[in-house]
């Protein structure tokens, strides 16, 4: 472990080594997040290795999902892909212990790490010099970024390919820089919760999940737009179980439509301006 700093324990955000833990936390003290009601609770790496672990589960061919146990934090999951030109880990989890390390690394390690939105940069910093990779942020979130490294790569723009047939698009919405991965040659698509998949197998478009509060319709319009270039037919968001395994594209189109609908915004289409970036 390179970075001994204090984690907090609502949102899973590493800051830089001190003696003492933050007064705040950035990212709890947002809208789009809280702080509970009990006040803002700290962790270090040692005492979350202490009592959690990682486990990996297999999706789908050369994509695997590693989530901690118990529950941490937000409770995301990460995605590991392993291609032919390399592997790629899509978001990022609080907890990185020699175990992880070791599986990862027997699986051939890592040449990229992309993040969708801050609120998963938890340890990145660690993460990328544990594995001696560059981690790629929208340059739109750097001010998120808490903790600096030179292997911390800020893009800028629509997309970035990382690897060939893998590419990060930034859709906006949730954060300035929110994005999603796309893997062309496994028609996958990764959201994060930049978009999110619902229980009835739709997808949601919030600006805050645990606040409840949704993106508006003009913004939602333009994230279809954005995507209505991509071919893909399954699609992985942050949480266990919430994915679309088959016809993705056609549901997300429809669900952007549903969430136009409700908020009386109109159907959204490739042609809506694009509002809310």
């Amino acid at each position: 472990m390179h970075n001994t700093g204090f984690i907090c324990a609502t949102c899973g955000l590493q800051y830089p080594k001190s003696d003492t833990p933050p007064e705040h936390c950035d990212i709890c003290e947002d809208e789009r997040q809280f702080v509970p009601v009990e006040g803002q609770r700290w962790t270090t790496p040692t005492q979350l290795a202490a009592s959690h672990t990682n486990t990996f589960r297999h999706m789908a061919p050369g994509l695997m999902a590693i989530g901690t146990t118990p529950s941490f934090a937000i409770g995301q999951r990460a995605f590991l892909l392993r291609t032919p030109a390399g592997n790629v880990l899509w978001d990022c989890l609080t907890l990185l212990d020699e175990a992880t390390i070791e599986i990862i690394e027997g699986l051939g390690g890592l040449d990229a790490i992309v993040l969708s939105h801050p609120h998963f940069f938890t340890t990145m910093a660690e993460w990328a010099q544990a594995f001696d990779c560059p981690v790629h942020v929208h340059a739109a979130d750097r001010e998120w970024v808490s903790v600096p490294d030179a292997r911390i790569e800020f893009w800028e723009g629509a997309s970035r390919e990382i690897l060939p047939g893998v590419t990060v698009f930034s859709l906006g919405g949730h954060f300035p820089g929110a994005s999603v991965l796309h893997w062309a040659e496994h028609g996958v698509l990764l959201t994060g919760d930049t978009l999110m998949v619902t229980p009835d197998r739709m997808a949601s478009f919030m600006w805050s999940y645990p606040n409840n509060v949704p993106l508006d319709a003009g913004t939602v319009a333009g994230i279809a737009r954005r995507l209505e270039p991509l071919a893909f037919d399954s699609a992985y968001s942050a949480f266990w179980g919430r994915e679309i395994l088959v016809d993705a594209k056609r549901v997300i189109e429809e669900s952007a439509q549903r969430h136009c609908r409700a908020l009386g915004g109109g159907v959204a289409s490739p042609d809506a301006a694009e509002v809310g970036r």
